[in-house]
């Protein structure tokens, strides 16, 4: 069987699936389409103020509406923000103090978040050099929370646990937001004043409920991942209880600031656009990592999750087993990229990571994984990521070129 063959078979099953990702993607955009309707958003919102941002209708209202479809108090939707890392460590930074603990209670949390916290390197104002600490609740050995031990695990000192949502570079099931609401409500069993926030970078719209309307005290995620809708070119969201958002503000600017200020240079329309497109986006790309999954799970690899289990988020994971594979992965994916797709991906050192990198990523925002992209870190057991795609026909052909290399190995 050839490679478009065995796509296509795989297409056919996956058919059904596909069919019932649409009907959860009805009631995600119903959600963002009431929000719209509930503020009255008209073209006048598109308009953007310069300098110091105050008074930005368009960016007011954005903040409401995102803290509506998230389920949250407030929320702040900023092109200041420079990643989804940087929008992480501003929540840490604005709700911590010297002598707290910071506990991350899924294991090991991404590897961008290593120097924030101190784990790395040294003299940069890591969470550590302010006298922060930190612990982790590791996984059981099946990749799990560890539910018996997070029972006795918060202690006097724990301010804020960290719940990432997703499984980062890690070999884990992402959690649902079912489990989020559990590592929730055995947290506040211990200490209702022990802050709950979750990394939900790559989560949103999953589900048709997010971690912050189950109990999330604070969340932060990426407009260059599935809530800016491939479209937005940069920037992050913060939601939850409006004292930690707030907080989180006055991090990102400055204490008397805090969420007042950020001009959103010409943006809004761009932003408003992105979160209406971005259920639709999130769609794509699940079905995308279903048909990799499928396809890959039948050639006799390791795939996390399987094709027939639940998505927590739009990544799909592949123990692919050697550094020949993850790059011809890659080298396939970049080629059949509408962007750069005569760059040859080499495995490179990148800011805020531990090994070497090699990533595919032809898109048309820099970075953006709500867009088709594939990547891992060189080192065993070579696991590859895939995730975004704006058409799930755009993965099945770039797939096609990724069978074909390996045929070659």
């Amino acid at each position: 069987m050839t490679a478009a063959e065995k796509i296509n078979q795989a297409i056919a099953e996956l058919t059904p699936q596909f069919l019932e990702i649409d009907r959860q993607t009805q009631q995600n955009l119903r959600k963002v389409l009431t929000a719209f309707q509930n503020h009255k958003v008209g073209v006048h919102h598109f308009s953007s103020v310069s300098g110091y941002g105050h008074g930005d209708l368009g960016r007011e209202t954005l903040d409401q509406i995102y803290a509506e479809v998230m389920g949250s108090e407030a929320a702040i939707v900023r092109v200041q923000f420079v990643s989804g890392t940087h929008a992480i460590a501003a929540a840490l930074y604005g709700v911590l103090r010297p002598g707290d603990e910071l506990l991350a209670v899924a294991g090991a949390p991404y590897d961008t978040l290593e120097e924030v916290i101190g784990l790395r390197e040294a003299g940069q104002g890591s969470l550590a050099e302010f006298g922060i600490s930190y612990r982790q609740l590791e996984l059981t050995e099946t990749g799990t929370v560890d539910w018996e031990g997070l029972e006795t695990a918060i202690q006097s000192k724990t301010r804020m646990i960290l719940i990432q949502r997703s499984c980062g570079y890690s070999w884990r099931k992402s959690l649902s937001t079912a489990e989020i609401q559990r590592i929730i409500e055995i947290v506040k069993k211990q200490n209702s004043e022990t802050v709950c926030f979750v990394d939900n970078c790559y989560g949103e719209f999953i589900e048709t409920v997010e971690p912050t309307a189950v109990g999330a005290d604070l969340m932060a995620g990426s407009l260059i991942k599935n809530p800016g809708g491939t479209i937005v070119t940069g920037g992050a969201y913060l939601a939850g209880k409006a004292e930690f958002v707030e907080q989180a503000a006055c991090r990102l600017t400055a204490p008397g600031i805090g969420s007042h200020g950020g001009a959103t240079y010409d943006q809004n329309r761009l932003l408003f656009q992105g979160l209406f497109l971005a259920p639709q986006m999130v769609a794509e790309a699940v079905k995308c990592t279903l048909l990799v999954a499928k396809v890959f799970h039948e050639l006799g690899y390791e795939v996390k999750p399987l094709h027939n289990e639940p998505r927590q988020d739009v990544i799909q994971a592949i123990k692919l087993g050697s550094p020949e594979k993850l790059l011809a992965f890659c080298r396939a994916w970049q080629k059949f990229s509408p962007i750069g797709s005569y760059l040859d991906p080499v495995p490179a050192p990148m800011p805020g990571y531990a090994s070497d990198l090699v990533m595919a990523g032809g898109t048309f925002i820099d970075g953006s994984t709500s867009e088709l992209s594939a990547d891992g870190p060189l080192r065993e057991p070579y696991i590859v990521f895939c995730q975004g795609g704006t058409h799930w026909t755009h993965g099945a052909i770039a797939l096609e070129a990724v069978l074909e290399a390996f045929e070659t190995l």
